[in-house]
């Protein structure tokens, strides 16, 4: 069985035809076919051959399934008695590819893209955007009729508003005149008060 030493993001990965490895992101679509030219060792049973560093003219060749984030890693640091205590979390993207030939000599790869694979990539990415659309837009659609009812009953109230505001004012204007009229004017005596008088001069002139 043939098998290899690849690296690939500052790791190395032992692999075989058909395997699949998860390796550090790479650029790619579901379906595409990758391929690895820093072969460091290939073997087939007993017979190894070492690259110094590399292994001139072996190639590895596979076909690209997905890149997905891994699950949370917490990185914690504190010290003690220092109310130091700090908590962050991580989730690194790794890319699943499936091995499908190690070539050596130069010989080019017969893998083919995955027209399956990538035709179900574009119809996911197609009906998110869709779903993603028509959330986005059913807001607005609800928002605007709203405003466009509210509108005319505006201007319907406005001149209804205007027409009573100078009747108010009139009143108001007549009702504060006659209050500076009374308060202007001497207050008369009362009845009772002039006869007593008149009674009293005819009282004096006897």
């Amino acid at each position: 069985m043939t098998f290899a030493v690849i690296k690939t993001g500052g790791k190395q990965y032992k692999v075989a035809a058909n395997d699949v490895v998860k390796i550090e992101k790479i650029a790619g679509e579901p379906g595409d076919v990758v391929t690895f030219d820093q072969v460091l060792l290939v073997g087939e049973g007993d017979n190894v051959t070492v690259g110094a560093p590399l292994v001139s003219g072996a190639l590895v060749a596979g076909q690209f399934i997905a890149t997905e984030k891994e699950r949370t890693v917490i990185i914690l640091k504190k010290e003690r008695r220092q109310h130091y205590d700090r908590r962050n979390g991580h989730r690194q993207r790794l890319s699943t590819v499936r091995i499908t030939e190690i070539l050596t000599g130069g010989a080019k790869p017969t893998t083919k893209v995955d027209e399956i694979a990538k035709a179900r990539h574009e119809k996911r990415i197609a009906a998110l955007a869709a779903t993603t659309a028509s959330v986005t837009e059913a807001p607005k659609a609800a928002a605007k009729p709203a405003a466009r009812k509210a509108a005319p009953k505006a201007t319907a109230e406005a001149p209804a508003a205007e027409a009573k505001a100078p009747a108010k004012r009139a009143a108001a204007k007549k009702a504060a005149a006659e209050t500076t009229e009374a308060a202007d004017k001497p207050a008369k005596k009362p009845a009772a008060k002039k006869a007593a008088t008149k009674g009293a001069s005819a009282a004096d002139k006897e």
